[in-house]
């Protein structure tokens, strides 16, 4: 199947008691068995519930997967992955990544003996000079978040194959609309599946896609065990959200250009950050793995002022000032304040991350009305 079909059919059925074409909430904690240990595939909600297999089995099939799993959070999913590790083991992240993320890894596990490398990963010489036979995971984020850097999927994945590392990619930005990482080697893909899955800023919610079945045994352990799991009502609005992500995508793609190159154009912006550009670096990477180039964009104001860069997000109107991203509706967010704050400013600024710098999220508005309110707002 092509990718809309799959987005609307795969993984999912009609309900097989009423014949209802759209996945039913089953809100049920627990499933009667006939016997004990004599039942229907279903025996306690945390572990198993239908509105979740059919979430999870449709996730796997548009990354070209074999298994999903389904978290309450996209935090909860790390947390799933990171604990595949012991202590002493290893970790080689992007340098240029999710403040949540960042303050899950160093200031949860490496209490617990996990250490991690943030490196710059335009490259792999930086990944290949840290490597060593503890690296037991390399986490990549492509497009970075917020500076939107391209790192090579396949070249990852051959570093680690080459130390015997599991190769991990936060694909939240593209979705398997834009790219599907398990093609191009990586041994799990992860989600947020509030932002462009859900695409309607309505539920939280993560997940994680394998190919592998043993490391699916695993973390499917994990997932039962620790109890990061979501519940039946927002399985089934991010079973909504996928039936159109192949649309919203092509959507987010158009304005995304279109407001991009409205700012470059622009006098009074000094850069923007965007992997559509030729001038982006590893923009030559971004056009070979992705099949379009997403509507996330960063931008600094000319003189690179943190005073001015408040300034524009206050005068917005279409671009709501909020955390988080993906919705059908445009965002703006200002990293070094939000999402990012957990991110020390010295570490923030040695990636790249200026203070003054403005993240958008650009929805599926019309274009014209957009670019509209970006005139008004930088004047």
């Amino acid at each position: 199947m092509k990718f809309g079909t799959k987005a609307i059919h795969a993984g999912v059925h009609p309900d097989p008691e009423t014949g209802a074409i759209m996945t039913p909430i089953y809100q049920t904690s627990t499933y009667v068995q006939r016997s004990p240990g004599d039942h229907k595939g279903f025996e306690y909600s945390r572990t198993h519930n239908p509105t979740r297999t059919q979430l999870q089995d449709a996730l796997a099939a548009l990354d070209n997967g074999k298994h999903g799993l389904a978290f309450a959070s996209g935090m909860a999913a790390i947390d799933c992955i990171v604990k595949l590790l012991q202590p002493g083991d290893e970790v080689i992240s992007t340098n240029d990544l999710y403040g949540g993320s960042y303050r899950l890894f160093t200031k949860v596990f490496a209490n617990y003996g996990i250490k991690f490398h943030f490196v710059s990963m335009h490259d792999m010489t930086q990944v290949e000079a840290v490597a060593n036979e503890r690296t037991k995971l390399i986490w990549v984020e492509t497009p970075t978040n917020p500076l939107l850097n391209i790192i090579d999927i396949e070249a990852a994945a051959a570093v680690a194959k080459k130390v015997g590392a599991l190769l991990v990619v936060d694909n939240t930005f593209s979705t398997p609309y834009l790219q599907t990482p398990l093609d191009l080697g990586a041994d799990m893909v992860m989600y947020s599946l509030t932002k462009y899955m859900g695409g309607h800023s309505d539920v939280v919610m993560g997940a994680i896609v394998v190919k592998d079945d043993e490391l699916h045994e695993r973390l499917r352990f994990l997932q039962n065990a620790c109890g990061g799991t979501p519940g039946p009502q927002d399985c089934f609005l991010v079973l909504r959200g996928l039936k159109t992500l192949h649309v919203r995508m092509q959507r987010h793609c158009e304005n995304g250009r279109a407001v991009a190159e409205f700012l470059k154009s622009h006098p009074k912006v000094g850069k923007v950050y965007w992997p559509g550009f030729p001038d982006h670096p590893n923009h030559e990477v971004a056009a070979k793995q992705m099949r379009g180039f997403g509507g996330m964009i960063s931008f600094v104001l000319e003189g690179d002022r943190k005073e001015d860069a408040i300034a524009v997000l206050e005068k917005f109107e279409l671009f709501s000032l909020a955390e988080s991203l993906g919705g059908v509706e445009s965002l703006s967010g200002h990293p070094a304040t939000m999402t990012h704050a957990s991110i020390p400013a010295e570490e923030r600024r040695k990636a790249g991350l200026s203070d003054s710098l403005i993240r958008l999220s650009v929805g599926i508005e019309d274009a014209e009305d957009l670019i509209e309110d970006l005139k008004q707002a930088i004047g």
